[in-house]
């Protein structure tokens, strides 16, 4: 993906605004930004559109700003004049397409059906938006579409919203959902930013799906660890068994010799490894490279940060 699809992956949802006025755009952009969300669709439906993108990309360089509801090559000139930096567009008009693709232009087009992807392979495409998506049948119709189409991901837009985020989200041809729940006209009319900011944060933690899958802990040799496994077991009830490098009682794993962290370590699983590894660089943590494993596909799988926290360290697991 080139690097406006990568961003957009990373972050993982694309907020798709209606802008009446423009003075709205820069506190919008500002709110979504102290959710965690650097991302905005602003979508050709109104004269406040193009201006709204010229003020959104003069005054926040670090917001990925795209233009949605792009029907025309002049309105993909018009977009790009406003600093957007990628088009998306209900349908696939080959015409608007071919156009973007001649000028080097992330373009993210509507599709629906096994054709429409069709045609989006042989014009050169790696991403398509799926819409309307919870009106074509949602995530179901998504997973069974694209087992075909092995190269193709999706952005899936339309009927998405908090409780069904993360169904989308979590699949892992999805690159990122587009929702207007934490944008919409009722919170932009009443000027609620901090709404909207509590909503994005709210969607950003739906996107990373952060859980306690585990908690490691260190011990000097295998009978130890067979006997603290062997209590927790006859205690409470918590299934044994064991690994190569340790035993697992339930949720809580003895490691058989001193294993990285002072303590132990704490296993996080996330609905991405690799989105939630850019989530968390941006916040200043680093990783521990060496620790780095990765999936039959070639995808992240887990890693380690280099921070330890309370003598544990930490370490990233994929969900899927």
């Amino acid at each position: 993906m080139n690097s406006q699809l990568t961003e957009i992956f990373n972050i993982g949802i694309v907020p798709v605004v209606v802008i009446d006025n423009v003075q709205q755009a820069l506190p919008l952009a500002r709110a979504l930004n102290a959710g965690g969300i650097n991302c905005v669709e602003v979508t050709f439906r109104t004269e406040a559109a193009e201006d709204s993108m010229k003020i959104i990309s003069r005054e926040m360089p670090g917001m990925l700003v795209g233009a949605g509801t792009v029907l025309t090559t002049e309105q993909v000139d018009k977009a790009l004049f406003a600093g957007a930096q990628f088009i998306v567009s209900p349908g696939l008009n080959p015409k608007v397409v071919k156009y973007c693709l001649d000028k080097d232009i992330t373009i993210i087009p509507g599709c629906m059906t096994p054709s429409d992807i069709e045609t989006a392979l042989g014009l050169g495409l790696e991403v398509v938006k799926f819409f309307p998506a919870e009106a074509a049948g949602g995530v179901d119709v998504i997973k069974a579409i694209s087992a075909p189409y092995t190269n193709i991901k999706f952005m899936p837009t339309g009927g998405i919203n908090a409780g069904n985020l993360n169904s989308y989200i979590s699949f892992n041809k999805v690159i990122a959902c587009g929702g207007s729940w934490m944008v919409n006209k009722k919170l932009l009319k009443s000027e609620s930013y901090e709404t909207i900011t509590k909503l994005s944060k709210e969607a950003l933690s739906s996107v990373l799906g952060f859980e306690l899958q585990h908690v490691g802990i260190n011990s000097q040799d295998a009978i130890f660890a067979d006997e603290t496994s062997n209590r927790l077991e006859a205690l409470f009830g918590f299934t044994k068994r064991e690994s190569s490098n340790s035993f697992f009682a339930g949720n809580v794993e003895v490691m058989k010799k001193q294993f990285l962290g002072k303590s132990g370590h704490i296993a996080i699983t996330t609905n991405n490894t690799t989105r939630a590894v850019h989530y968390l660089k941006k916040l200043g943590v680093t990783f521990n490279e060496q620790t780095t494993s990765y999936d039959r596909s070639g995808n992240l799988k887990s890693i380690y940060m280099n921070e330890e926290i309370g003598n544990f360290a930490v370490h990233l697991i994929a969900r899927n």
